[in-house]
């Protein structure tokens, strides 16, 4: 599947060229149906997908496609083979899932996509620094029933409000638990955004208006490459395996009773166990397949900033990054792709 945005603005692309473009042609893709993608909901994980897609459709001669969807049914569709696969696996968000799927032989790691993501919980500066500050002696997790009136819920008056993730998401369930583990249950909403967007635009429209916020984020993304300088993150008690494991398993919320901060991420790519016995060399290219924080940040950021799909940040970031991507894939390969961008 190749979508009219992306061929639209492949039309506009130059790169150099070492064969020519009937090279795009030779490819033939070695399973005989569309490789299916998860479409996670959030854009990172929508921009991986664009540039795999890109380069196995022009590099590989694939037909793509994506199923939409949130982190556990789509880790699910993965193990029964109606995902082929996911981008972006965060394993401390969904422990049990990949230990279960992995252990059943249903889909296999291919390996780090990018290993220095962040998670936490974030409060803007200008509530905490400055001797006028609402929220002054705000440093950690601990001190958060202190200041729950300056965070105070719109809908619910005496209680503070806390932007968690999606309904679904991994990180939902896993700050859910926090909550609990925290003591924070009866003093603060668990506030739910019904989209990864919504969840975006509250942050944004929050700092910049200089208004109380306290919500969990992650990166790479736009949203903290736009105000992470204007963030400070809390305190939790330092990361401890043995706690981290023990929150990930227990299934009730309301039996945590310690947690501690997120691990510094490293994010993997997964991959349906059969497909990647049907498709040595697509595995191969997603093995080799490695970003980084920034470079994924530069990317939404440019898409931000430009008004962009996911797929027209894949094709800048294919003109400007020809020694990050081309040691990913064979050099005809490699090839192709360019001859498409030429096009």
């Amino acid at each position: 599947m190749i979508r009219a945005t992306l061929t639209l603005a492949a039309a506009a692309i130059a790169l150099p060229l070492s064969i020519g473009s009937s090279a795009a042609s030779e490819a033939q893709c070695e399973i005989d149906r569309p490789v299916v993608f998860a479409g996670l909901d959030w854009d990172s994980n929508a921009f991986h997908t664009s540039l795999a897609s890109y380069i196995m459709e022009h590099g590989y001669g694939c037909e793509t496609d994506v199923i939409p969807g949130s982190t556990i049914p789509l880790l699910n569709g993965m193990a029964r083979g109606d995902v082929d696969v996911t981008m972006e696996i965060w394993p401390d968000n969904v422990t049990e899932a990949l230990q279960k799927g992995q252990e059943n032989g249903d889909f296999v790691d291919l390996g780090i996509n990018f290993p220095d993501a962040l998670q936490a919980w974030f409060v803007p500066k200008y509530l905490v620094e400055g001797d006028d500050a609402p929220a002054k002696g705000l440093k950690s997790v601990q001190d958060l029933q202190k200041f729950k009136d300056v965070f105070e819920d719109p809908e619910e008056p005496g209680k503070g409000r806390f932007y968690n993730c999606i309904a679904g998401w991994g990180c939902e369930v896993i700050n859910t638990k926090k909550l609990n583990a925290y003591g924070l249950t009866e003093d603060f909403v668990n506030f739910r955004p019904g989209t990864g967007a919504a969840l975006s635009a509250a942050i944004e429209a929050n700092v910049k208006r200089k208004q109380p916020i306290l919500f969990y984020y992650w990166g790479p993304t736009w949203v903290l490459g736009k105000v992470i300088d204007d963030l400070v993150i809390l305190e939790e008690p330092a990361f401890d395996q043995e706690i981290w494991d023990q929150l990930s398993e227990e299934t009730d919320p309301t039996k945590v009773k310690e947690a501690v901060a997120y691990p510094l991420s490293k994010v993997h790519v997964y991959a349906n166990s059969e497909f990647a016995e049907q498709a040595p060399q697509l595995v191969e290219f997603l093995t080799n397949y490695e970003t980084t924080n920034a470079i994924v940040s530069k990317a939404l950021a440019y898409m931000q900033d430009t008004g962009g799909t996911t797929d027209d940040a894949a094709i800048e970031f294919l003109k400007t990054n020809r020694d990050i991507w081309v040691p990913w894939v064979p050099e005809e390969v490699a090839a192709r792709v360019e001859a498409a961008l030429e096009s």
